[in-house]
Protein backbone atom coordinates (compact mmCIF):
# COMPACT_ATOMS: atom_id res chain seq x y z
CA UNK A 1 0.00 0.00 0.00
CA UNK A 2 2.80 2.83 0.95
CA UNK A 3 4.57 1.63 -2.30
CA UNK A 4 1.83 2.24 -4.37
CA UNK A 5 1.15 5.53 -1.90
CA UNK A 6 4.82 6.25 -2.99
CA UNK A 7 4.25 5.95 -6.68
CA UNK A 8 1.38 8.33 -6.80
CA UNK A 9 2.77 11.13 -5.01
CA UNK A 10 5.70 10.93 -6.97
CA UNK A 11 3.16 10.34 -10.60
CA UNK A 12 1.03 13.62 -9.53
CA UNK A 13 4.71 15.81 -8.92
CA UNK A 14 5.34 14.86 -12.42
CA UNK A 15 1.97 14.99 -13.36
CA UNK A 16 2.05 19.07 -12.26
CA UNK A 17 6.18 19.46 -12.35
CA UNK A 18 6.54 19.45 -8.58
CA UNK A 19 10.18 18.19 -8.76
CA UNK A 20 11.31 20.32 -5.87
CA UNK A 21 8.47 18.00 -3.48
CA UNK A 22 8.94 14.71 -5.72
CA UNK A 23 12.82 14.85 -4.48
CA UNK A 24 12.58 15.59 -1.05
CA UNK A 25 9.19 14.74 0.31
CA UNK A 26 10.49 11.49 1.77
CA UNK A 27 12.78 12.85 3.58
CA UNK A 28 10.64 16.07 4.93
CA UNK A 29 8.51 12.80 6.21
CA UNK A 30 11.00 11.99 8.90
CA UNK A 31 12.08 15.62 9.29
CA UNK A 32 8.88 17.36 10.06
CA UNK A 33 7.75 18.26 13.56
CA UNK A 34 4.22 18.83 12.21
CA UNK A 35 1.51 19.60 9.27
CA UNK A 36 2.77 22.53 9.30
CA UNK A 37 6.32 22.28 9.18
CA UNK A 38 5.73 19.52 6.43
CA UNK A 39 4.29 21.41 4.65
CA UNK A 40 6.07 24.28 4.69
CA UNK A 41 9.62 22.29 4.02
CA UNK A 42 7.89 21.48 0.52
CA UNK A 43 7.17 24.38 -0.36
CA UNK A 44 10.55 26.40 0.58
CA UNK A 45 11.68 23.37 -1.16
CA UNK A 46 9.66 23.55 -4.14
CA UNK A 47 10.37 27.43 -4.19
CA UNK A 48 13.86 26.81 -4.90
CA UNK A 49 13.88 24.68 -7.43
CA UNK A 50 10.92 26.88 -9.44
CA UNK A 51 13.83 29.83 -8.72
CA UNK A 52 16.50 27.06 -10.29
CA UNK A 53 14.58 26.59 -13.21
CA UNK A 54 13.89 29.82 -13.90
CA UNK A 55 17.66 30.96 -13.37
CA UNK A 56 18.42 28.44 -16.06
CA UNK A 57 15.86 29.41 -18.49
CA UNK A 58 16.91 33.42 -18.51
CA UNK A 59 20.47 31.79 -19.08
CA UNK A 60 19.24 29.79 -21.76
CA UNK A 61 17.58 32.83 -23.65
CA UNK A 62 20.36 35.17 -22.90
CA UNK A 63 22.33 33.55 -25.61
CA UNK A 64 25.70 33.45 -23.65
CA UNK A 65 28.61 32.33 -25.60
CA UNK A 66 29.62 30.21 -22.32
CA UNK A 67 29.53 30.59 -18.69
CA UNK A 68 31.98 33.19 -17.10
CA UNK A 69 31.46 34.08 -12.72
CA UNK A 70 32.88 36.80 -11.79
CA UNK A 71 34.15 35.22 -8.70
CA UNK A 72 36.46 33.49 -10.99
CA UNK A 73 38.09 36.17 -13.07
CA UNK A 74 41.82 37.10 -12.08
CA UNK A 75 41.19 40.13 -11.32
CA UNK A 76 44.57 41.55 -11.53
CA UNK A 77 45.09 40.00 -14.62
CA UNK A 78 42.78 43.28 -15.97
CA UNK A 79 43.74 46.18 -17.18
CA UNK A 80 43.74 48.94 -14.50
CA UNK A 81 40.73 50.70 -14.99
CA UNK A 82 38.15 47.66 -14.86
CA UNK A 83 40.13 46.87 -11.62
CA UNK A 84 39.00 49.36 -9.62
CA UNK A 85 35.39 49.35 -11.28
CA UNK A 86 34.58 45.80 -11.15
CA UNK A 87 33.54 45.12 -7.49
CA UNK A 88 31.08 48.17 -7.98
CA UNK A 89 30.01 47.06 -11.84
CA UNK A 90 29.29 43.46 -9.77
CA UNK A 91 26.56 45.08 -7.74
CA UNK A 92 24.62 45.55 -11.06
CA UNK A 93 23.37 49.07 -9.43
CA UNK A 94 23.66 50.42 -13.05
CA UNK A 95 21.24 47.93 -14.28
CA UNK A 96 18.91 49.93 -11.82
CA UNK A 97 19.95 52.88 -12.81
CA UNK A 98 19.67 52.06 -16.61
CA UNK A 99 22.86 52.89 -17.15
CA UNK A 100 25.17 51.94 -20.14
CA UNK A 101 29.12 50.53 -19.96
CA UNK A 102 31.21 51.42 -22.66
CA UNK A 103 34.37 49.24 -22.73
CA UNK A 104 37.21 50.09 -24.99
CA UNK A 105 40.26 48.88 -25.78
CA UNK A 106 42.74 46.84 -27.76
CA UNK A 107 41.75 42.91 -28.12
CA UNK A 108 42.44 40.16 -25.80
CA UNK A 109 42.09 42.28 -22.64
CA UNK A 110 38.80 40.65 -21.02
CA UNK A 111 36.47 42.79 -22.42
CA UNK A 112 33.83 39.95 -23.83
CA UNK A 113 34.78 37.56 -20.35
CA UNK A 114 33.73 40.53 -18.36
CA UNK A 115 30.52 41.32 -19.99
CA UNK A 116 29.41 37.70 -19.86
CA UNK A 117 30.67 37.85 -16.29
CA UNK A 118 28.61 40.53 -15.73
CA UNK A 119 25.59 39.34 -18.01
CA UNK A 120 25.48 36.03 -16.06
CA UNK A 121 25.10 37.57 -12.79
CA UNK A 122 22.17 39.58 -13.61
CA UNK A 123 20.27 36.70 -15.13
CA UNK A 124 20.98 35.00 -11.90
CA UNK A 125 19.31 38.16 -10.14
CA UNK A 126 16.24 37.95 -11.76
CA UNK A 127 17.27 39.93 -15.24
CA UNK A 128 16.23 39.62 -18.55
CA UNK A 129 19.53 39.41 -20.71
CA UNK A 130 20.72 39.26 -24.23
CA UNK A 131 24.05 38.90 -25.70
CA UNK A 132 24.81 39.67 -28.73
CA UNK A 133 27.36 40.94 -31.34
CA UNK A 134 27.32 43.93 -32.84
CA UNK A 135 27.40 42.21 -36.67
CA UNK A 136 24.57 39.89 -35.43
CA UNK A 137 22.68 42.25 -33.79
CA UNK A 138 22.71 44.69 -37.50
CA UNK A 139 22.53 41.13 -39.74
CA UNK A 140 18.69 40.46 -37.21
CA UNK A 141 17.56 43.91 -37.44
CA UNK A 142 18.04 44.07 -41.25
CA UNK A 143 16.57 40.52 -41.86
CA UNK A 144 13.88 41.62 -39.64
CA UNK A 145 13.17 45.16 -41.38
CA UNK A 146 13.14 42.74 -45.09
CA UNK A 147 10.81 40.25 -43.43
CA UNK A 148 8.41 43.39 -42.00
CA UNK A 149 8.70 41.93 -38.49
CA UNK A 150 11.37 44.71 -37.41
CA UNK A 151 8.56 46.07 -34.97
CA UNK A 152 8.08 42.46 -33.39
CA UNK A 153 11.88 42.59 -33.22
CA UNK A 154 12.48 46.22 -31.42
CA UNK A 155 9.38 45.58 -29.06
CA UNK A 156 11.38 42.53 -27.06
CA UNK A 157 14.70 44.06 -27.81
CA UNK A 158 14.12 47.84 -25.84
CA UNK A 159 12.42 45.30 -23.48
CA UNK A 160 15.41 43.61 -21.99
CA UNK A 161 16.81 44.77 -18.80
CA UNK A 162 20.48 44.81 -20.11
CA UNK A 163 21.84 44.42 -23.57
CA UNK A 164 25.33 43.05 -24.02
CA UNK A 165 26.58 44.13 -27.62
CA UNK A 166 29.95 42.68 -28.50
CA UNK A 167 32.66 42.96 -31.17
CA UNK A 168 31.48 46.90 -31.87
CA UNK A 169 34.77 47.72 -34.25
CA UNK A 170 35.27 44.39 -36.37
CA UNK A 171 32.76 44.97 -39.07
CA UNK A 172 31.51 48.64 -41.36
CA UNK A 173 27.90 48.91 -42.10
CA UNK A 174 26.20 50.55 -44.53
CA UNK A 175 23.59 53.15 -44.01
CA UNK A 176 20.71 51.12 -43.53
CA UNK A 177 22.26 49.07 -41.22
CA UNK A 178 24.04 52.33 -39.18
CA UNK A 179 20.65 53.57 -39.05
CA UNK A 180 18.62 50.23 -37.63
CA UNK A 181 21.50 50.10 -35.10
CA UNK A 182 21.33 53.54 -34.09
CA UNK A 183 17.65 53.57 -33.88
CA UNK A 184 17.06 50.53 -31.28
CA UNK A 185 20.38 51.20 -29.54
CA UNK A 186 18.24 54.77 -29.13
CA UNK A 187 15.25 53.04 -27.59
CA UNK A 188 17.18 51.75 -24.71
CA UNK A 189 19.19 55.17 -24.50
CA UNK A 190 18.47 56.14 -20.64
CA UNK A 191 15.85 53.62 -19.46
CA UNK A 192 17.52 50.10 -20.08
CA UNK A 193 21.11 49.20 -19.85
CA UNK A 194 23.39 48.29 -22.67
CA UNK A 195 27.10 46.74 -22.85
CA UNK A 196 28.92 47.94 -25.66
CA UNK A 197 32.69 46.48 -26.40
CA UNK A 198 35.04 47.65 -28.95
CA UNK A 199 38.72 47.48 -30.18
CA UNK A 200 38.44 50.92 -31.30
CA UNK A 201 38.17 54.28 -29.24
CA UNK A 202 35.68 56.32 -29.85
CA UNK A 203 37.66 58.84 -32.35
CA UNK A 204 37.40 55.62 -34.73
CA UNK A 205 33.99 54.69 -34.49
CA UNK A 206 33.04 56.91 -37.96
CA UNK A 207 35.83 53.33 -39.75
CA UNK A 208 32.45 51.60 -38.56
CA UNK A 209 29.70 53.70 -39.35
CA UNK A 210 31.20 56.14 -42.19
CA UNK A 211 28.74 59.01 -41.62
CA UNK A 212 30.33 61.48 -39.06
CA UNK A 213 26.97 63.00 -38.09
CA UNK A 214 25.34 59.70 -37.98
CA UNK A 215 28.75 58.34 -35.69
CA UNK A 216 28.32 61.88 -33.29
CA UNK A 217 24.98 61.30 -32.56
CA UNK A 218 25.83 57.47 -31.80
CA UNK A 219 28.20 58.27 -29.50
CA UNK A 220 26.19 61.19 -27.80
CA UNK A 221 23.18 58.68 -27.33
CA UNK A 222 25.49 56.12 -25.70
CA UNK A 223 27.91 57.72 -23.20
CA UNK A 224 25.18 59.57 -21.74
CA UNK A 225 25.55 59.10 -18.08
CA UNK A 226 27.22 55.97 -19.34
CA UNK A 227 30.42 53.92 -17.05
CA UNK A 228 33.56 54.18 -19.64
CA UNK A 229 35.74 51.72 -18.58
CA UNK A 230 39.20 52.07 -20.17
CA UNK A 231 40.55 48.47 -21.25
CA UNK A 232 43.94 49.26 -22.90
CA UNK A 233 46.49 46.61 -21.32
CA UNK A 234 48.23 43.37 -22.04
CA UNK A 235 45.96 40.45 -23.12
CA UNK A 236 44.10 39.07 -20.07
CA UNK A 237 44.93 35.45 -21.22
CA UNK A 238 48.69 36.29 -21.97
CA UNK A 239 48.80 37.67 -18.67
CA UNK A 240 47.18 34.44 -16.80
CA UNK A 241 48.91 32.42 -18.40
CA UNK A 242 52.00 33.85 -17.34
CA UNK A 243 51.50 34.07 -13.64
CA UNK A 244 51.03 30.54 -13.81
CA UNK A 245 53.92 29.88 -15.29
CA UNK A 246 55.58 32.22 -12.70
CA UNK A 247 56.72 34.07 -15.58
CA UNK A 248 55.92 38.13 -16.65
CA UNK A 249 55.34 40.21 -19.51
CA UNK A 250 58.49 42.22 -19.22
CA UNK A 251 60.28 38.53 -18.78
CA UNK A 252 59.01 38.13 -22.85
CA UNK A 253 60.82 41.24 -23.83
CA UNK A 254 63.90 41.02 -21.91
Amino acid sequence: MKVKLNEEIKEYCNILKLKGIKTHYEEVISEAADYEDFLHKLLTYEMEEKDKRSIECRIRNAHLPYRQYIEDIEIDCLPVDMQKRLPELATLDFIEKGKNIIMTGNPGTGKTMVSIALALKACMAGYKVLFTTIPLLVTTLKESNSAKTLRYFENRFEKYDLVVADELGYTSFDREGTDLLFNNLSLRAARKSTIITSNLSFERWIEVFGDPTVTSAMIDRLTYKAILVDMEGDSYRLRETLRENGASIKSLTA
